[in-house]
């Protein structure tokens, strides 16, 4: 199967890329970019004389008329005038960016943006790959999860599905790597400025919270509103989100973590540590797992949930190509298991 990916030069279309080259069914048709014509390597010299692409202008017509699928890797605000010019296409479309996931009123409040057409957003499938599989099966347009949506809603979905805690009490403390900002200049992102460093940002206004709480509503209806910080790492890529909740009852965490691997049971990707163990982020990174650990303090009546991804991979080109094996009917883990890289 063919696949072409529009926005290749950020970082979530060269892991896309990373992915794709090793990938048993699908073969990168195409690559392309508004930035001038020329060979992948010389934006990215890693992958001189490991692929020969060059990069092409956005002609959707004979994107389509070639590729099975299309990855969006493009920045929000141009991904939904693009998903919506191909949805009359015979392709499956995955967009990485926030352009789908949230309703036109949400998405403008929070991205400060113009939506996109209201009919398209409503197509759009949210592709959190462990709890949407059947919806992403049908799909013939993802909008594939957010990087810190990603990890809280992994972290938190089976305690507030099975509804152990109270629903107004998530307090969500996220940190990830200068990767997440792009590869657009910013001196908060410098390495002057972020190294040896660690600063919160966006303080209750990152444009994640309203994905992240749509989806705690769709679980649980009695869910309200998070509070939810973000804050910058002096590191390159992962993502840890500790999220802390009031239990309704006496549940010990050897109760806790055994509903966790029920739930995650056989799902590849998430991995339920053992008691007194919790994740760090490099026993992720480069990969598309999501460890998860957790505590209930009997002495404080708080569960304490950790979860850790890395933001590239099942934060954004990992999940997308996981989305994909679903969509086009392989094992969800085809082509993604890439052991972490360690140290």
């Amino acid at each position: 199967m063919k696949a072409s990916i529009i926005g290749t030069t950020g970082y979530g279309g060269v892991e896309l890329l990373r992915i794709l080259q090793h990938h048993p069914e699908f073969d990168i048709h195409s690559i392309h970019s508004t930035s001038s014509e020329q060979p992948i390597w010389q934006e990215y010299p890693h992958l001189y004389q490991l692929l020969n692409k060059k990069l092409q202008p956005i002609d959707l017509d004979e994107i389509s008329a070639n590729a099975d699928v299309v990855f969006l890797a493009t920045p929000s605000g141009a991904s939904s005038a693009l998903a919506e010019k191909l949805m009359d296409k015979d392709v499956k479309i995955i967009d990485l960016s926030g352009d789908l996931r949230l309703s036109p009123k949400s998405y403008e409040k929070w991205y400060k943006k113009k939506a996109g057409d209201p009919a398209v957003i409503k197509q759009a499938v949210y592709g959190l790959s462990e709890w949407n599989e059947n919806e992403i099966q049908t799909a013939k347009l993802i909008a594939n999860p957010g990087c810190y949506p990603t990890s809280t809603l992994l972290g938190l979905a089976p305690i507030v599905k099975e509804g152990w805690i109270d629903m107004g009490s998530i307090i969500v403390d996220a940190k990830s790597g200068v990767s997440g900002a792009g590869r657009g200049l910013a001196r908060t992102s410098s390495y002057a400025e972020a190294n040896e460093n660690l600063r919160v940002y966006k303080m209750n206004e990152h444009q994640h919270i309203p994905e992240i709480e749509k989806q705690l509503q769709i679980w649980n209806e009695e869910m309200r509103p998070i509070t939810f910080t973000t804050h910058l790492l002096p590191i390159t890529r992962g993502i840890m989100t500790t999220s802390y909740a009031e239990l309704t009852s006496e549940h010990v965490t050897k109760q806790i973590l055994e509903l966790y691997q029920d739930t995650y049971g056989g799902k590849p990707f998430i991995h339920i540590l053992p008691e007194n163990y919790f994740p760090a982020v490099k026993e992720v990174a480069s990969s598309n797992y999501c460890n998860i650990g957790l505590h209930a303090d009997q002495r404080t009546g708080r569960l304490t949930i950790i979860s850790v991804i890395d933001n590239l991979m099942k934060g954004a080109a990992g999940q997308a190509v996981q989305n994909a094996n679903i969509m086009f009917g392989m094992n969800e883990d085809t082509g993604l298991n890439f052991v972490p890289v360690y140290p």
